[in-house]
């Protein structure tokens, strides 16, 4: 059946349009925000965590609407948007003595995650103060992590979902595709590093990257349901060398083409970066290349199928 719209991944057919305006005329009363639950429950919409889809729901709704598919009710209550009128964190205040020492002197080293916690503050303000990119609030699955040798906090580390295309790790990986955007929340990425400017411990970043991939897959799997096989992150080289990440064993894996995601042109729009990836699992190929089995002639699931989703990046 032809598609009327595709949206994120997936394709929106007319039987389901007809789906929805039969919800939406069964609950008149309902709000937009109402209506998009509800069809996440009809849909069993929902991320592996079991976590209702229902903004991304809400987005499709609208996208229908727009496109004159589907006649919402009007919007009753406009809400801010945190990802633009969100407050840049404040300064916090914390001990900035010079600490010098061996790796020896300061261990244990302890790893906090900290995302909705109340030392979430602290990490924020900390990237927003002392990291050259400063503090974005991230979007999707992320989790934060700030670090504490001899009582006082020394540096801190953000996690967040991968970007869908990725030139070099998508070749490196090998996966089609389906494969990837079926699997694709199997993969993390390092979105910060930062060890404060005051705190000189030799071979303190490598330790610490080595015990997050300890640590990490263990905190996803707990906090949203399903494992991480792949970590990723990007280095700017002409800020810094990413030999941390070398002693590390994170793998080159080339550059990324520096096209955004606003580029109308195939010219770089931003600073050309290294791509390093570290496998949590020597068969991670193998169980990143896994695609779900083709559904039976004449079954259909809960409204929606996959279709291809077209463009790369990096």
């Amino acid at each position: 059946m032809e598609a009327l719209l595709r949206y994120r991944g997936r394709s929106v057919t007319p039987a389901d349009v007809a789906f929805i305006r039969d919800l939406i005329a069964a609950h008149p009363a309902a709000s937009r925000k109402v209506l998009s639950k509800k069809l996440c429950q009809a849909w069993n919409w929902v991320q592996p965590n079991g976590t209702m889809r229902d903004m991304v729901c809400r987005g499709m709704m609208l996208a229908l609407h727009r496109a004159g598919h589907i006649e919402l009710p009007p919007v009753r209550r406009v809400m801010p948007n945190p990802l633009i009128e969100r407050r840049r964190p404040a300064e916090a205040s914390i001990d900035t003595t010079p600490l010098r020492a061996t790796l020896a002197e300061i261990r244990p080293v302890e790893l906090r995650q900290v995302r909705r916690t109340g030392e979430e503050r602290l990490f924020n303000s900390l990237i927003e103060c002392y990291h050259y990119l400063k503090y974005t609030q991230p979007v999707g699955e992320h989790l934060k992590y700030l670090f504490y040798a001899l009582g006082r906090p020394i540096g801190c580390m953000a996690w967040s979902s991968a970007p869908r295309h990725l030139g070099p790790r998508d070749r490196f990986i090998g996966w089609s595709a389906e494969a990837r955007r079926n699997n694709i929340r199997f993969l993390a990425y390092n979105t910060r590093f930062l060890i404060l400017d005051w705190i000189e411990v030799p071979h303190l970043a490598s330790h610490l990257l080595g015990r997050m991939a300890r640590v990490l897959p263990q905190d996803w799997e707990r906090v949203y349901g399903h494992p991480v096989y792949f970590l990723e992150t990007f280095v700017d080289p002409e800020r810094f060398s990413g030999a941390s990440y070398r002693a590390a064993n994170w793998i080159f894996l080339g550059f990324t083409a520096g096209l955004g995601k606003d580029a109308q042109t195939k010219k770089p729009n931003r600073p050309i970066k290294e791509v390093l990836g570290y496998p949590l699992r020597k068969d991670f190929r193998a169980l990143l290349a896994q695609v779900p089995a083709a559904p039976q002639p004449g079954l259909r699931l809960e409204g929606f199928s996959e279709t291809p989703a077209g463009g790369t990046r990096g």
